[in-house]
C-alpha cells in the first residue's frame, strides 16, 4: 500500500452462519429418541463453531457467504460510490471497513482516520443526550474536548436540534437522529468518510445539504465512500464507482461505465403477460451510443423495439412506458403501424427518439407493450426491460423529491418592507 492509497482491500469475504431450529418430534418415542442424542448432536455443533470457515471452500447449508474475494484500492481523495442490489453485501463491506466486524478471510489497509454512518443510531447510546454524544463520538474519533468544543456549533447548526440537545437520544426521531449522526460524521475532520443509504430518512432538503456537505469534505483532499440507489446523488458526488453483485466485484473503475453495467444487471427483459407466442427484444442508445446508460440533460435517447409473433398480427401497435425508479409512471408513448408491402407480418421493428429536455434525479425504467391498434389489450406486456440512469439537476432548475422532472426556476425578491 502506497502513500497515495487511503484504502487498500484484499480478497475480503465474510461468511455468516444461518441458525437452523431442529424439527420438534411429534410423538413420545421420536421425543426420547431425541432427548437421547442431544447430547451428541451439540458436541458436533460446538465442534462445527470453532471450525474456521475461512478454510473451506465449500457453502454448506448452514453458512451464507455476505462478501467473497473482494478486492481494491481507492486512492487519497477519491469520491467512490459503491452500488448494487439489495443484498449485494454494500453494507457488510461498509462495516468490515469501519471495523464493525471482521472479515472472514483477507484484509482491509486503512489509511487514516474514519468516520462512518451506516445505520440510524449508529454510534449512539440512547441514554445520552444529543450533546453527550456528540462528545463521546468526537472522543472515540481520538479527537480533544478543545477540538470538538471548535466543531460543536457547526455540529448543531447543520442537524437543526439545537432545541433537544439536553434530551436523550432515544426520544429523537429516526430523521432527527441521521441528521445529528451526519453531522458529526462530516464535521469531525475524518480523512475517510463512510455513508450507506440513511440519507433516504431525511427529506429533500436535508440531502441536499448532504450532498453538499460531502462535496465539501471531498474538496478538502478527503476520501469518501457513497452507498445509494440514488444515481443522481451518486452522479453529483462520485468520481469513480464500484459494484457488488452476490458479494463479489463485478465492475470497478470510471463512473458511467460502473452505472451502465448496474443497469444492464438490474433490469432484464422478461414477459409480464402473454405467452411464448410474443417475443421482444429492447435496445436503448444514447447521442447513437448504445453503451451508454445516462441519459443527461440535453441528450437524446432512442428505444428500439423488436417484436416477433408465432402468428400473423395485423395493424400492430407499441406502447413505451417511462416509470421512476418509486414505480410512478412518468409518462407514455404509442404508434401505430401498418403492415407495410413486403414485409413480415410477425416481425416488426419500432424506434422512438426522445429529447431530455427536464428528465433529472435517480433513474427511471421502460415498460414496453405490444397490442392491437384496435384494441387496449395487449398481447404482451414486458416491465423493466431497460432501464436509464438521470444526470443532476441543471443550473436554474428545480424538481420535487420524488418526481425525476425539472423545469426551469428563476427567483427574485420583488419587495419586501420592514
Amino acid at each position: 500500500m502506497n502513500k497515495t492509497t487511503a484504502i487498500a482491500v484484499n480478497e475480503i469475504s465474510k461468511a455468516y452462519r444461518i441458525f437452523r431450529r431442529d424439527a420438534l418430534p411429534d410423538t413420545l418415542i421420536g421425543m426420547m429418541t431425541s432427548i437421547a442424542r442431544s447430547p451428541i448432536r451439540n458436541i458436533r455443533y460446538l465442534r462445527s463453531l470453532s471450525r474456521n470457515i475461512a478454510d473451506s471452500n465449500e457453502l454448506t447449508s448452514d453458512q451464507f457467504w455476505a462478501l467473497r474475494d473482494v478486492s481494491f484500492d481507492i486512492p487519497t481523495g477519491e469520491v467512490v460510490g459503491v452500488i448494487g442490489r439489495n443484498g449485494a453485501g454494500k453494507s457488510t463491506l461498509l462495516k468490515i471497513l469501519s471495523r464493525i466486524t471482521e472479515p472472514t478471510s483477507g484484509e482491509a489497509v486503512i489509511r487514516g482516520r474514519i468516520s462512518s454512518l451506516l445505520e440510524v443510531g449508529t454510534g449512539f447510546h440512547p441514554e445520552l443526550t444529543g450533546r453527550e454524544n456528540v462528545y463521546m463520538n468526537g472522543t472515540i474519533l481520538g479527537m480533544t474536548k478543545r477540538e470538538i468544543d471548535k466543531k460543536f456549533d457547526q455540529i448543531v447548526d447543520f442537524a437543526g436540534v439545537d432545541r433537544f440537545l439536553d434530551t436523550p437520544i432515544k426520544r429523537y426521531s429516526s430523521g432527527m437522529q441521521v441528521r445529528l449522526a451526519f453531522s458529526v460524521a462530516a464535521h469531525l475532520d475524518p480523512e475517510i468518510l463512510i455513508i450507506d443509504e440513511v440519507l433516504a430518512v431525511g427529506d429533500a432538503e436535508f440531502q441536499k445539504r448532504c450532498i453538499g456537505k460531502m462535496q465539501e469534505v471531498a474538496g478538502g483532499g478527503r476520501t469518501v465512500l457513497f452507498v445509494s440507489h440514488n444515481m443522481s446523488a451518486i452522479g453529483q458526488l462520485c468520481t469513480s464507482g464500484i459494484l457488488l453483485s452476490e458479494g463479489r466485484v463485478t465492475a470497478s473503475g470510471k463512473l458511467d461505465d460502473v452505472v451502465q453495467s448496474y443497469m444492464d444487471d438490474l433490469f432484464e427483459t422478461e414477459s409480464a403477460v402473454g405467452d411464448h407466442s410474443t417475443r421482444v427484444s429492447v435496445q436503448t442508445s444514447i447521442d447513437g451510443d448504445a453503451h451508454q446508460r445516462m441519459w443527461k440533460y440535453g441528450t437524446s435517447l432512442a428505444v428500439r423495439v423488436d417484436v416477433e409473433t408465432v402468428e400473423p398480427v395485423a395493424g400492430p401497435a407499441v406502447d413505451v412506458y417511462f416509470n421512476s425508479s418509486a414505480g410512478r409512471m412518468i409518462f407514455a408513448q404509442s404508434d401505430r403501424f401498418v403492415k407495410s408491402p413486403g414485409s413480415d407480418a410477425n416481425r416488426w421493428s419500432f424506434e422512438f427518439q426522445f429529447q431530455n429536455n427536464g428528465f433529472v434525479a435517480d433513474y427511471m425504467t421502460i415498460d414496453i407493450g405490444f397490442r392491437y391498434s384496435s384494441s387496449t389489450r395487449y398481447l404482451g406486456l414486458w416491465r423493466g426491460v431497460r432501464a436509464v440512469s438521470l444526470g443532476e439537476v441543471p443550473e436554474g432548475y428545480s424538481h420535487g423529491r420524488e418526481c425525476p422532472i425539472a423545469v426551469p426556476c428563476a427567483v427574485q425578491l420583488m419587495e419586501s418592507a420592514a
